[in-house]
């Protein structure tokens, strides 16, 4: 990198880490918990209120059914915790769904898997930041007037964040995190305190609010339905569950048993603070509608366009702490900047993912390959360009992306867990202690029961959910598939065709060519010209000449008798071009000696200048740029270029040396400990 752009790269992602020092960017587990557990800990802000709005087409009377939907969200949550805990400790390699779904289920499997799960993380970061913004928009009215430039600067932010590593976003986002989590159960057990201890009723700013029910005393199917797609809205409380178990190599060690433990202390933190939002928001009377304007009533008539409706969880921090108090605003503050945090979930999911497909040349090679700092720079960059797509695409409007999401996570737990059903029964067949076998059945017990629920929540979510917009999702997912798909098939092919024969039969890539053929291009008689001839009488080829192309009649007759007086030994041979073309007349020249004798070689040797700046290749070179690109295409033609150095290139050379000595600040830290102990030492016998 120039020196120019050194010093901006290094202040906005911090100095290049060596290879060796990938250790210090591992996760312990209390940074772990907050970086990979931020989305689902993040979507009970929104969970419970996906849920009480659909319930709402009912009417109020259909809320009473609201905890029996949480214990259903609750069983779920248990049942793919457990389950992935099995993930973990079978697959601790960091493949997570993908990899237990290929190992299992075959490699379209996987690759279905694979599509969802990046659909996925793209659309976790635009949920999250878009349902951010509009936390934060409530607030800071400007913010909602740009909601789409303050979502794609916060998409900025987390992408240079991430690209500094792991370990610094981590403890980054740890705070906030905490404060989170922290203000949640302080708001439960206070309200829990003053509702039960003290007696207190308290009421959420819409308790006195009636809702229009679009569908007055629904029962039988309808009912069940309606429950359904409650409960498929509440399943947002499970999104980003699969991103510890794809997460596994940034743990530190014993990486499975710390992955499980975090998945463990995810889960049950997140089912308590989503059990007990759903509780508060019963007792405090919230009340949500899907189109409040018209359906919230309020003193007999419907509140309006003007009325905004505020997610539950604040309504029911108002009605704990108390409008403006102190720990309403750090717990609205905590939301709105845990939201922005979530998508940090895919920032660390989405470049592991696209690493481990490219290391199975499903995606290019180049997502494989870490940046400066350890971190898989080029994932990171393709998943805030695919994000901020979609947030432009969509105004960074919350409900509608979120109509897309779910879908993706749902197909990759139901592959998943089907995938370990397999791999127990795979196992069983041949373990034969008593004891391992039991822990499997049981293992297998948990995955079933996971594949069978997460399955049909994924038909009550496809159902419910695709013609609001899960539709986009799978197109998505589609062409995630088929451009995989495309790309595992190019790799193969040419590792097909490159490969080395395996027998002792000589193949035409092994046969000496009978004779070499070199070519010299000239234009004009001058130092690049000379040494390039220079160098091709060295290579003692069995013919050699000089090849020019007559563009310009005088030029031409000029060069002619510039070579006869300098009496070049080397034959010259002009091309006519009627068209005033270079590049064809020569292709063809070097086609028709091939045909003369196939067997031959042609080297065609081509002088060039070296130039220092990037503006004077604009200036030359352009025809031998060009001709070099279609002499690549000539089967048995070698090229090869013949520099020449410009003064401007030695001024680029010296440039370039001067960086190599230059040390961008915060590139370099003080020197070994045993150089410095020595340099003290001397300095001190000095003084001696």
């Amino acid at each position: 990198m120039s020196k120019l752009t050194d010093v901006p790269k290094r202040i906005l992602i911090g100095r290049a880490l060596r290879s060796d020092r990938l250790g210090e960017t591992l996760l312990p587990k209390r940074i772990a918990l907050p970086v990979f557990a931020s989305d689902p800990l993040s979507s009970v802000a929104y969970a419970p209120g996906e849920v009480l709005l659909v319930l709402s087409i009912a009417g109020v009377s259909s809320y009473h059914f609201s905890p029996w939907i949480a214990v259903a969200v609750v069983v779920l949550m248990f049942t793919v915790v457990a389950s992935y805990r099995q993930n973990v400790h079978a697959y601790p390699s960091g493949g997570g769904d993908y990899e237990v779904a290929t190992t299992n289920l075959g490699p379209k499997a996987g690759l279905t898997v694979a599509s969802a799960l990046l659909v996925d993380y793209v659309l976790t970061v635009a949920v999250s930041i878009a349902s951010g913004i509009e936390n934060l928009g409530s607030a800071i009215p400007f913010v909602v007037e740009h909601k789409v430039i303050c979502a794609v600067a916060v998409v900025i932010l987390l992408t240079l964040m991430n690209l500094r590593g792991v370990k610094e976003s981590g403890k980054l986002f740890a705070i906030p995190t905490y404060v989170f989590v922290g203000g949640v159960f302080i708001m439960i057990v206070w309200g829990a305190f003053r509702g039960l201890v003290m007696g207190d009723t308290m009421r959420a700013p819409t308790a006195g609010f009636h809702i229009k029910a679009e569908h007055q005393g629904l029962s039988g199917f309808a009912l069940v339905f309606l429950l359904l797609r409650a409960f498929s809205s509440g399943c947002a409380a499970l999104t980003g569950v699969e991103a510890i178990s794809n997460g596994v190599p940034a743990f530190r060690k014993p990486k499975s048993k710390n992955a499980a433990t975090t998945l463990a202390m995810m889960g049950l933190l997140a089912v308590t603070m989503f059990c007990g939002i759903i509780a508060l928001a019963m007792v405090t009377k919230v009340r949500m509608a899907e189109n409040p304007a018209a359906d919230l009533i309020r003193g007999g008539s419907p509140v309006g366009s003007s009325f905004v409706q505020d997610p539950v969880i604040s309504q029911v921090a108002e009605a704990v702490f108390g409008n403006g108090s102190f720990l309403f605003v750090v717990l609205a503050a905590a939301t709105a900047l845990v939201l922005f945090l979530a998508a940090n979930t895919a920032y660390n999911g989405f470049p592991l993912l696209g690493s481990i497909l490219a290391q199975d040349r499903y995606l290019p090679r180049q997502l494989h390959t870490r940046g400066d700092r350890l971190a898989f720079s080029n994932g990171i960059v393709l998943l805030a360009g695919a994000a901020t797509l979609l947030l432009i695409i969509y105004g960074a409007d919350s409900t509608r992306l979120i109509q897309l999401y779910i879908v993706g996570v749902f197909v990759s737990f139901t592959l998943s867990q089907t995938g370990m059903v397999r791999h127990w029964n795979r196992h069983l067949r041949t373990e034969k202690d008593p004891a391992k076998r039991r822990h499997m059945i049981r293992s297998r017990a948990i995955n079933t029961f996971g594949a069978f629920f997460t399955g049909l929540v994924l038909v009550v979510v496809l159902a419910t959910k695709f013609s609001h917009g899960a539709w986009v999702a799978l197109l998505g997912m589609c062409i995630f598939y088929a451009t995989m798909t495309a790309i595992r098939k190019h790799y193969d092919r040419v590792a097909d065709e490159i490969a080395a024969p395996e027998d002792e039969v000589p193949s035409d890539d092994m046969v000496r060519p009978s004779r070499v053929h070199s070519v010299v291009l000239i234009s004009k008689i001058h130092r690049p010209t000379l040494r390039a001839l220079a160098y091709a009488k060295l290579l003692r080829a069995d013919s050699l000449e000089a090849l020019s192309v007559n563009v310009d009649a005088a030029e031409t007759k000029a060069l002619r008798a510039e070579w006869e007086r300098r009496g070049i030994d080397v034959p010259l041979k002009v091309l006519d071009s009627p068209y005033r073309e270079v590049t064809r007349p020569v292709i063809d020249y070097v086609k028709s000696l091939r045909k003369e004798s196939p067997r031959d070689a042609v080297s065609v040797i081509i002088p060039e200048y070296v130039v220092g700046h990037w503006y004077e290749h604009l200036l030359h070179n352009q025809s031998a740029l060009r001709l070099k690109g279609r002499l690549l295409f000539t089967p048995g033609v070698m090229v090869t270029s013949v520099p020449y150095q410009l003064q401007s290139s030695e001024a680029a050379k010296l440039r370039a040396r001067r960086r190599q000595e230059w040390n961008a600040p915060g590139a370099v830290r003080r020197g070994p400990a045993e150089h410095r102990d020595h340099h003290h030492h001397r300095e001190s016998s000095a003084k001696g």
